[in-house]
């Protein structure tokens, strides 16, 4: 998923590019994400082992030592940056690893302290974009490519909610404080709303400020409304499935190979 939001932001510069290039900035992208994935898997090896949903991953398994998942990540840290450099620009290495330093340095340990982690940690997916807008020559601080940023930024932080709910016991098990938005009866806040209208509005505003192709404005304008809808049904757990979606709605139609 990051390397398809990485090669939508670079397609939402410019619509023409090699397919080499964007091949390098995918592999790119998913060999950083990579990386930050094991290195945080290394950090949280201890957490791993006491929710049930990740005390099966090879760490917690003993199927693979810390040495051995450090050097997986190593490599592919350098794989990830080696491609980005070549390929696709200097800016756009510092912008990855502005994302993996954020994800490793301050969203990985602040998860054990705040309930405002999850705020805070997701800048890191909201740069994603921005590596390949950068890739393809555009300025980080351009408008579009910040407005794009901004949404998966608010997307982020009700995907993550409630996967937190889901796994509430888990969280608890392992000592991590739980972010709290206010729950009536089981079914989501106010502020939660809050959060679901201003990710519908700023997509549906995407074709009017001129940051996505005409062609696809119809689809920008629709395919938010299910979100409004499984909110009015209450229906978390097909709320969260559409949510596992938007990134890919956002980004896949900016993509013409």
């Amino acid at each position: 998923m990051n390397g398809v939001a990485a090669v939508g932001g670079y397609l939402l510069f410019s619509s023409e590019a090699h397919r080499g290039a964007l091949c390098a900035l995918f592999l790119g992208v998913l060999f950083l994400a990579a990386a930050g994935s094991a290195l945080n898997q290394v950090l949280e090896r201890d957490l791993d082992r006491l929710m049930l949903r990740t005390m099966i991953r090879p760490l917690p398994r003993g199927d693979l030592t810390t040495r051995a998942a450090t050097s997986y990540a190593g490599v592919a840290l350098c794989a990830g940056v080696a491609l980005l450099v070549v390929f696709c620009g200097s800016v756009s290495v510092l912008m990855g690893a502005t994302a993996l330093f954020w994800y490793l340095a301050v969203y990985t340990p602040l998860k054990r302290r705040s309930n405002c982690a999850l705020v805070f940690g997701a800048v890191c997916g909201a740069l994603t974009p921005v590596i390949g807008w950068c890739a393809a020559g555009g300025s980080p601080f351009d408008y579009r490519i910040m407005f794009l940023a901004g949404l998966l930024y608010l997307w982020q932080v009700p995907h993550f909610w409630l996967l937190q709910r889901r796994h509430a016991d888990d969280y608890q098990r392992a000592g991590l404080p739980l972010v709290v938005m206010g729950v009536e009866g089981g079914v989501v806040s106010s502020l939660f709303w809050l959060w679901i209208v201003a990710l519908v509005a700023g997509t549906m505003l995407l074709p009017a400020f001129g940051i996505i192709p005409p062609r696809a404005s119809l689809w920008y304008a629709a395919f938010p409304l299910p979100l409004v809808l499984l909110f009015m049904l209450r229906s978390e757990k097909a709320l969260f499935s559409y949510l596992n979606l938007f990134p890919l709605l956002v980004t896949l139609p900016l993509i013409e190979l």
